[in-house]
C-alpha cells in the first residue's frame, strides 16, 4: 500500500484529500504545518507527499528545500491557492514533481499520485536491473578450486539469513565480493548495500561517519547527515577493515548491534535501524583482542559465520579462470575485442608469485590489455617485458 504525506494547514483541504485518498487505498499521514511536515517527512519513507506553498513555521519552497537537504527523494506535490506561475517554476526548480492550484481537481490529484507512483517504480526498476547487471559481472566469485567451491557453498547456505558475517583473509583476496554474494543471494538484496572502509577514515570521524551527525554537533557540521546505518536501512551494512576501528566507535557499533538503535553525533534522539552486518579484516582479531586494540564482546557479535578467503598462492588452481574472466571485462571497458592469451603467457601467470592477489593479477592483466599492439595477442614475451612478476622456482 502506497504511502502519502499531506502538508497543509487547512483542515478541510487535508480532510477532502485524506477522504479521496484512502478511498483509493492509500495510506494517509497528515501535517497540519511545514516544521511538522519536514519532521513526518524525514522519519518516514513517503511515495508521495502533497505540500500546501503557504503555512506558518515554514512555506512549501522552505519545507522542499528542508527535505532534500534531509535526503529525502519522495516526489513532492505542491499545492496552492495563491500560486503564480513564478512560485510554481520556482517550485519545480527546486525539485518539485508538480504543482496543482487550489481548488483541486480530485481526478488531476489521483492521476498525479499515479504518474508519480509509476515513475518511482519505474526509477527502482531500473536502477535494480543496472545494480543486478554490474553485480553479476563485478562481484562473480570465480574459480572451481576446492576452497572456492567451500566458500561458495557457505554463502550459499548462509545468506538467506540475517546472522552476521564476519569475513578474514589477505588485502586483495576478494573480501567484499564474498560480502556483495551475501547480499545479491540474501532477501535483502533489493534494499541497500553500503560498504565503509573503517581504516580509510580518520578515527575522529568514524562516528559520524556511521552514524550521522545533527546539525552544529562539530564545527564543519552545518547540517543534518544521515550515517551509513540509516543509509543502509533495511539492506546490509558492510564493515571492511573493521580491526582498523577506534575503541569509541566499537562500542557504538556494539551497542547498535545488541539494541538495533543509534543516536546521531550530536543527537539524543534514538533511531531504530533495521540492517544486515557483515565485517571483514585483514587481521587477526583475537591478536588483537589480546593486546587490548579490539573488544572481544563485539568480535563475539560479529563472528556468529566466520568465512576465511584464502590467498591467491593457495588456490592456483584458479589463476587462469580468473585471468580470461577479467580479460573479458577490460577488453570490454576499453573498447576491444576479446584478445588471445597464448599458453606461454597462460603458464607465467600460474606460476607467478601473487603477493597482491586478485587485485594484482586484474591489474597485470589490465595492464596486458592496454600495452597489447593493435591486431596483436598476450604472449610471454608481453607478459616478461610489462608482467612485473616475480616467477615461483
Amino acid at each position: 500500500m502506497a504511502k502519502i504525506l499531506i502538508i497543509d494547514d487547512e483542515a478541510p483541504i487535508r480532510s477532502s484529500l485524506r477522504e479521496i485518498l484512502e478511498y483509493e487505498n492509500y495510506q494517509v499521514s497528515e501535517a497540519e504545518d511545514g516544521a511538522e511536515g519536514v519532521k513526518l517527512g524525514s522519519k518516514f519513507a513517503f511515495d508521495v507527499i502533497f505540500c500546501d506553498v503557504k503555512m506558518p513555521k515554514f512555506d512549501g519552497l522552505e519545507v522542499l528545500d528542508l527535505l532534500k537537504e534531509n535526503e529525502v527523494t519522495s516526489p513532492v506535490v505542491m499545492i496552492s491557492g495563491h500560486g503564480t506561475v513564478d512560485t510554481a517554476v520556482e517550485a519545480l526548480k527546486k525539485g518539485a514533481y508538480d504543482f496543482i492550484q487550489k481548488p483541486l481537481d480530485l481526478n488531476r490529484v489521483l492521476l498525479t499520485v499515479r504518474h508519480a507512483l509509476d515513475q518511482g517504480k519505474l526509477e527502482k526498476e531500473t536502477k535494480r536491473l543496472e545494480q543486478k547487471i554490474q553485480t553479476e559481472r563485478s562481484t562473480a566469485i570465480v574459480g572451481e578450486s576446492a576452497e572456492v567451491r567451500a566458500i561458495v557453498e557457505l554463502i550459499c547456505t548462509v545468506a538467506p539469513s540475517d546472522a552476521r558475517v564476519l569475513i578474514t583473509g589477505g588485502n586483495g583476496t576478494g573480501k567484499e565480493l564474498v560480502a556483495r554474494q551475501l547480499h545479491e543471494l540474501s532477501t535483502r538484496h533489493d534494499q541497500p548495500f553500503v560498504e565503509v572502509n573503517c581504516a580509510a577514515i580518520p578515527s575522529e570521524l568514524i562516528e559520524s561517519e556511521l552514524f550521522g551527525h545533527e546539525k552544529g554537533a562539530f564545527t564543519s557540521a552545518v547540517k543534518q547527515r544521515k550515517g551509513k546505518f540509516e543509509q543502509a536501512q533495511g539492506g546490509t551494512l558492510f564493515l571492511d577493515e573493521i580491526g582498523d576501528m577506534s575503541p569509541s566507535a566499537q562500542a557504538k557499533v556494539l551497542r547498535a548491534l545488541q539494541e538495533n538503535r543509534i543516536s546521531r553525533v550530536g543527537g539524543e534522539k534514538e533511531i531504530e535501524v533495521d540492517v544486515r552486518i557483515v565485517a571483514a579484516t585483514n587481521k587477526n582479531l583475537k591478536e588483537e583482542i589480546s593486546e587490548s586494540r579490539f573488544r572481544e564482546d563485539l568480535y563475539h557479535r560479529l563472528a556468529v559465520i566466520p568465512i576465511h578467503v584464502p590467498a591467491l598462492n593457495d588456490r592456483r588452481d584458479d589463476i587462469g579462470l580468473l585471468a580470461q574472466h577479467f580479460l573479458g571485462i577490460i577488453c570490454e571497458q576499453h573498447g576491444k575485442l576479446l584478445l588471445d592469451m597464448t599458453e606461454d603467457a597462460a603458464k607465467m601467470l600460474q606460476e607467478a608469485n601473487w603477493t597482491g592477489n586478485i587485485r594484482e593479477l586484474r591489474n597485470v592483466v589490465e595492464r596486458l590489455v592496454i600495452l597489447t599492439p593493435k591486431g596483436g595477442k598476450i604472449d610471454g614475451a608481453l607478459v616478461q617485458r610489462f608482467g612485473g612478476l616475480t616467477i615461483n622456482d
